[in-house]
């Protein structure tokens, strides 16, 4: 058991404490916000401390910490909320829940959050600060590089390998044997047929990429 502090103050990290209290061994025992964000001093009944000084208050030789955040900026966002926790000492744990389908020799990062219902076939590896909400299917033999982020009900197939700071969308499907490019932005039901190209917007069946690079994308 390990007592963990988790970053943020909506839903993700609400969800974060809800499932390692029910769903864990781990122990939350507060959450972490940048200073000029907490307007409250307590969230899901646990203190809020400023990030910027929370190895001051709880030691990283006694605390681990949590950092489920969003998609914004192409998973930049919590890539650099990632970066800062370990450069400040903290091992980052990763929850993988009890209901997903996983086997042996699971080669998986730091930082990942793994919800319901995902099944992940044999000889994947999933590297750090990688999330996947409730329902995908993870093909065999597959490589998910690290900040990546899916919805849900996605199916990668097969033989795929995933760059970094990928988003798929909700019942997006990956033909086998694909590279899916750094920054790939795959859109809610998009049907990938062929490799995507680094930063590209892709939508529709079959997708095509869009005017705009997912790293232009004002609003996401």
């Amino acid at each position: 058991m390990a007592k963990i502090v988790i970053f943020g103050n909506l839903d993700s990290a609400s969800l974060a404490h809800f499932y390692l209290k029910q769903d864990s061994h781990h122990e939350p025992v507060a959450f972490a916000l940048s200073e000029d964000r907490i307007k409250e001093s307590t969230f899901e009944g646990l203190p809020v401390v400023p990030f910027e000084t929370l190895e001051k208050e709880f030691s990283p030789r006694e605390f681990e910490f949590f950092a489920p955040l969003s998609p914004r900026r192409m998973n930049r966002l919590r890539e650099k909320i990632f970066l800062e926790a370990k450069a400040k000492g903290f091992r980052l744990i990763s929850y993988v829940s009890s209901k997903a389908t996983v086997f042996p020799r699971l080669k998986i990062g730091e930082n990942c959050f793994i919800l319901e219902n995902n099944t992940i076939q044999p000889f994947v590896t999933i590297g750090d600060n990688v999330i996947l909400w409730s329902g995908n299917h993870i093909g065999h033999h597959s490589t998910i590089a690290s900040h990546v982020y899916f919805s849900s009900h996605v199916v990668l197939s097969g033989h795929c390998t995933v760059d970094s700071y990928c988003f798929f969308g909700v019942n997006a499907t990956i033909r086998d044997a694909l590279h899916i490019a750094e920054g790939s932005l795959i859109g809610m039901g998009a049907v990938i047929l062929k490799d995507t190209e680094p930063h590209g917007v892709y939508l529709g069946n079959p997708a095509r990429p869009g005017d705009k690079r997912s790293d232009e994308l004002e609003n996401f």
